[in-house]
């Protein structure tokens, strides 16, 4: 989205069908070992042998409830545990990644343990072979001395001690994974030079932030990178302006532990009060008690307002109503009244307000207490009551002297903040089992930390990757500070998830390199069909960008295959302003393409690509909130000619999907090099009972290119409207 606005590859096969998990087939390879091996101590085996079991994914026969997950015995910590049903026959394996040469394996049992077992191996996960069997378990803490290759390990539970199911606090495995010995990487650390660090004793504040406020306020495509973290505590007569790349954040487990007497501020002087190009921000779980009663956040895209408490109004337009093209809300709640003014579209989800004044085209609400009802067009809102599904960012927070990081819980059905009530639910876990990656760590560096079981917190930065970063471990968090920024520099896909539960990746930035990647995220490999609706990943406040601040190329963008996945908040743009932009320059086909089923997108912002910006082959996908502009620089009508079609919709649902529902969407064309370019619709859809949208527009910016329908071939031509920049609507379809 530059300056403009108003003034007030071929597709892939569809998902394969979910595949439902289940216990291994086939009878056990018994050959087993007839005489106990001699007992090594147990201190002076760790000293010899690394830990590859932690963190590493892990699945069970069962388990007794939700609170006792198969992960919950390798995570390093002693007091949370697996626990199986209660039946005998039940099992516990962990994948270390890669074959190993396995010397000790330590169960640290709870009350409920096994009195006969077998400690398996296997290097396919499919044929096993006992390394050691015991009739004559102890419980406790069990250090058990074996011998041999394995990538899978398991614990065979053959009989119960006691009239429960099996229950570890942690399963451990030992031994040498080939790597030579090399050192292990600590967890931990100091935050690096680029996040700053206040309490309100913390002489010169101000100052700091102006020093870098204006070092950032106008570095659209700038390195600098920063975050300012505030310590619990009430800081006066404080004028925090965030420019580019830039986070202020509190540190406390709720936003009214930080509380700024004073203003968060974002306007637009540095571009003559034009608002639509203030993006990569962020203010996030604090309270802020305005100077004059309302607080400016005047941004657009990738421009997060989370978690935080406004103790008055909110004013979402720049100084003078300029333009802008906003934006995002979650977990926060606003006194006073909302007032976006000239914004031109806005999404509002798990928060509370105190009134919305006006929208000019697309304003959204889901789970918003407060939010005006349903009256699109005109009013232009769109509100559901609750949200489907949500959980929120991960954050980091001091507990005492301590960093932690805090995993907020799923919602269901979710309405207003998680922390309004009391203290909000989820887990809170140390820093130390985070790796604190700093700028010019490697990819090696960063996988080795992920394969040791660690978290990763990237400090503000930017971060070449020569190979990809692969997440594969279950419940892994990946949290950016001060957008963070990882570019991929020969073509490599920059990040990677196995097809595993809970994965959080948070607060970063994917900017392509001048090399092709095939792709620049993907989530969950091709074919992915594991259940994952109990524990989802989640895509939030991660941004991808092809161009602008420099050459950059990719196939598409964001593809995501693991079912149930949330992409809460993201901008995936290709540049229409900046360096290395050009048609075939920073050439992009494809924004995001979604084969998993049950994907939910709540606030999903893609721009200008050369062909689809968004296409959906899972079944049951929902979106609420989609704002999306065609690409400005297309050559001529030629060039986005879609066979028959008149060129490429916005977002496309594929014809074998069934059910499909969408809430509050737009696009917008601006093709300034050919005006006389026609799109013949800005939505495309099979027409089904399952398939559902619901506040549609299609806008031309001052007639530059037009669309003569909004979806299909329902709603009215963009042409009457000339240059005046009214949009078409359709309010459900079909």
């Amino acid at each position: 989205m530059p300056g403009v606005g108003i003034p007030v590859a071929p597709p892939p096969p569809a998902a394969a069908g979910r595949r439902v998990r289940r216990g291994l087939a086939g009878g056990i390879v018994a050959t087993l070992v007839a005489t106990l091996l001699a007992a090594l101590p147990a201190g002076a085996a760790q000293a010899a042998q690394t830990l590859l079991s932690q963190g590493r994914p892990v699945t069970a026969s069962s388990q007794e409830n939700y609170g006792t997950p198969a992960d919950a015995a390798v995570d390093g910590d002693s007091g949370t545990r697996w626990s199986s049903s209660a039946a005998d026959d039940q099992w516990l394996r962990v994948d270390l990644g890669a074959p190993a040469e396995v010397g000790q394996v330590v169960l640290q049992w709870e009350t409920a343990y096994a009195k006969a077992y077998r400690i398996e191996f296997s290097t396919d996960g499919e044929t096993w072979t006992t390394a050691y069997s015991t009739a004559n378990g102890a419980g406790g803490t069990e250090t058990v001395p074996v011998s041999g290759t394995a990538r899978y390990v398991r614990m065979h539970g053959v009989t119960r001690a006691t009239g429960y199911g099996y229950s570890l606090w942690e399963f451990q495995v030992f031994g040498d994974n080939g790597d030579g010995g090399g050192p292990t990487l600590p967890g931990g650390g100091d935050l690096g030079p680029n996040v700053h660090v206040f309490d309100p004793s913390t002489p010169g504040i101000q100052g700091k932030l102006d020093e870098v406020f204006k070092q950032q306020e106008s570095a659209q495509f700038g390195s600098g990178r920063h975050a300012f973290l505030l310590k619990p505590g009430t800081y006066n007569g404080l004028n925090a302006q965030i420019g580019f790349y830039t986070q202020i954040a509190g540190l406390g487990l709720r936003p009214d532990d930080t509380t700024i007497n004073g203003d968060v501020t974002v306007d637009a002087g540095w571009f003559n009060g034009n608002a639509t190009q203030n993006f990569w921000r962020a203010a996030e779980n604090l309270a802020v008690n305005p100077v004059n009663g309302t607080d400016r956040w005047a941004v657009s895209q990738a421009a997060s307002f989370r978690r935080m408490h406004v103790k008055g109004g909110l004013n979402l337009a720049p100084n003078g109503y300029g333009w802008a093209s906003g934006g995002y809300i979650a977990d926060s709640k606003i006194d006073g009244t909302v007032g976006p003014y000239s914004q031109q579209q806005w999404y509002t989800r798990d928060s509370s307000v105190g009134g919305w004044t006006n929208g000019v085209w697309n304003m959204t609400f889901s789970g918003v207490e407060g939010a005006p009802a349903t009256s699109f067009p005109q009013p232009p809102y769109t509100t559901l009551d609750t949200t489907p599904v949500s959980r929120e960012k991960p954050f980091l927070y001091l507990d005492g002297n301590e960093y932690k990081v805090f995993a907020p819980a799923k919602r269901v059905n979710a309405r207003g903040t998680t922390w309004a009530n009391g203290t909000p639910q989820g887990e809170s876990i140390p820093l130390s089992r985070f790796y604190v990656v700093k700028p010019g760590a490697t990819a090696a560096t960063i996988n080795a930390a992920l394969d040791q079981g660690l978290h990763l917190l990237f400090t503000p930065g930017v971060y070449h990757v020569d190979r990809t970063i692969d997440v594969d471990r279950a419940n892994t968090i990946v949290l950016g500070l001060g957008l963070a920024t990882i570019i991929p520099d020969n073509g490599v896909t920059a990040m990677r998830v196995a097809d595993v539960d809970g994965v959080r990746l948070a607060g970063f930035l994917i900017d392509a390199g001048p090399v092709n990647s095939p792709t620049l995220l993907e989530v969950g490999p091709q074919g992915a069909a594991s259940d994952h609706a109990a524990n989802p990943t989640t895509v939030q406040d991660v941004y991808i960008r092809i161009g602008g601040a420099g050459a950059g190329k990719a196939g598409t963008s964001m593809v995501v295959n693991s079912d149930d996945t949330i992409v809460d908040h993201t901008w995936v743009w290709r540049a229409d302003h900046g360096e290395g932009v050009g048609w075939e320059t920073n050439r992009a086909d494809y924004g995001v393409r979604v084969n998993g089923d049950d994907v939910l997108a709540t606030g999903l912002f893609v721009e200008h690509f050369n062909k689809y910006d968004v296409e959906w082959y899972g079944e049951r996908g929902r979106t609420i909130f989609y704002q999306n502009e065609k690409a400005y620089d297309a050559p001529n009508q030629a060039a986005v000619q879609n066979g028959g079609t008149k060129g490429y919709a916005a977002y496309r649902v594929d014809d074998s999907v069934n059910t499909h529902e969408a809430w509050g969407l737009g696009s917008y064309c601006n093709y300034d090099v050919d005006p006389t370019i026609r799109q013949d619709h800005g939505f495309k859809a099979p027409v089904k009972p399952g398939v559902k949208f619901h506040s549609l527009l299609t806008v031309s910016l001052g007639g530059n290119g037009h669309y003569e329908h909004v979806i299909n071939d329902t709603g009215a031509s963009t042409v009457p409207a000339g240059t005046s920049t009214v949009p078409s609507t359709v309010v459900s379809f079909p």
